[in-house]
């Protein structure tokens, strides 16, 4: 018995090593692939650039995709997933209504300076007609986010009682995006964070209650 045990042991801890190591390389094919996309856009980015640039073989890489359209959908969840956490983070310090919608955008604005993926990730979304993707989802996401605080920040007279919060939302997610999609155009985003206070410098005196203002 003590051998059959020590068998079954051995054998969960290559099983639970060799899913870390599948795990650890899908990990890398994202974050490589995200480079490769954000230099070269879908349409010239190749399998061959991202096996290299992901530092695996070209025969990890087809084990876990199957074409470059996947990896170009893995990486737009993983820039949804990382946008999400980085939201959640925020919420998670106790910050409500229209404090948490400014935040949340300050908070997406030093994600695209900092991290490929989402910078990847938000250039497929712009190209997802080149690979006939779906990819309002992240966006709808944000948009419903942005709706729920724009309704408490209206409950707590953040915002006045006039404004359709439904419509803002829309409208400050259109907005943002084109704010950071200038700012990438102009200056490679290192104004970014500044164009983001502008764009809420902007929004300010149309929402704000007339004895906040």
């Amino acid at each position: 018995m003590g051998s059959v045990s020590l068998e079954l042991s051995m054998t969960k801890g290559r099983d639970s090593s060799m899913q870390q190591r599948a795990i650890e390389t899908r990990n890398a094919v994202i974050v490589g692939a995200s480079k490769v996309f954000e230099a070269n856009g879908y349409g010239d980015a190749s399998l061959s650039q991202i096996a290299t640039k992901s530092k695996v073989t070209k025969g990890a890489l087809y084990f876990h995709f199957k074409s470059k359209e996947e990896i170009a959908l893995a990486v737009i969840e993983a820039q949804h997933e990382r946008s999400r956490l980085g939201g959640e983070k925020v919420l998670k310090k106790g910050m409500t209504g229209l404090p948490a919608m400014q935040e949340l955008c300050r908070v997406f604005g030093k994600q695209l300076l900092k991290d490929s993926v989402i910078r990847a990730g938000i250039r497929l979304t712009f190209e997802a007609s080149a690979f006939d993707a779906d990819v309002t989802g992240p966006y709808q996401d944000w948009i419903d986010t942005m709706t729920v605080l724009g309704l408490q920040a209206q409950q707590l007279g953040q915002i006045r009682t006039e404004v359709n919060v439904p419509d803002f939302a829309r409208c400050l997610v259109a907005s943002f995006t084109g704010v950071q999609m200038v700012s990438n155009v102009m200056t490679a985003r290192k104004d970014v964070l500044e164009r983001i206070e502008q764009m809420w410098d902007f929004f300010l005196p149309g929402l704000v209650p007339a004895a906040q203002g």
